[in-house]
Parts: structure tokens; sequence; C-alpha cells
């Protein structure tokens, strides 16, 4: 890649930023890993039906797409494997078995369903 090009990147980057600030806009995150997977969870925990949709407000399951997600992390995990702090491989691991135990859950119709 191109050091130039990455540096020139940054600066409006920077820049972008420093306005959304003087505007008094939301400035998005720093992006980590933990953000990335907690995201990642928080769209599962939606499908689940666990969490409220944010655009609709309501508990909704969609299996499939809760299966992608789940299947998405593990993926994930498998492809950064060696390559990940304690923290962020715990953190991993952890999320994909609350994850599984909750889908295992809802497949089998032992779930608890809150709406």
């Amino acid at each position: 890649m191109d050091k130039n090009i990455d540096e020139k990147w940054k600066e409006a980057v920077e820049k972008e930023k420093e306005n959304l600030k003087e505007e008094g806009k939301f400035i998005p995150p720093e992006p980590d890993f933990k953000f990335f997977v907690t995201t990642l969870a928080l769209q599962a925990s939606i499908f689940l039906g666990i969490l409220e949709d944010p655009n609709t407000h309501r508990k909704e399951e969609n299996m499939p797409q809760a299966k992608f997600i789940i299947d998405t992390l593990d993926m994930l995990r498998q492809k950064t494997k060696g390559n990940l702090s304690k923290e962020e491989t715990d953190l991993l691991e952890n999320i994909l078995y609350e994850l599984r135990m909750q889908y295992v859950s809802k497949v089998r119709g032992g779930g608890k369903n809150d709406r």
C-alpha cells in the first residue's frame, strides 16, 4: 500500500472528526476487535428475539439470520486463532458459547419468549 495515500486518508479522517466535533454531531468510536465482536453479538441477540429490534421496537426471531451471525463469529474465531490477545480470545469464546446456548434453547423450544 502506498504510504502517502495511507497518510492522506488518515489526515482526511481526522479532519472529518474535527468537523463533526465542531458541529456537535456523533463521532463514531475507534474500531477495535472487541467493539466489532460485541456489535455482531448484539445483532445475533436481536435475531434470536432476546433484544428488541431498534427499528421496530419489537422482539422478533429470525433464526436463519441468528445462525448466520453465530457462524460468522465462529469463522472469525477460526481465522484469528493465535492472533488475538487472551482478553479478545476469551471474549469471543464466551460470546459464542452464550449465543450457541440461546440458539439451541430457542430451536428446541425451551427458550423463554418475552414478547
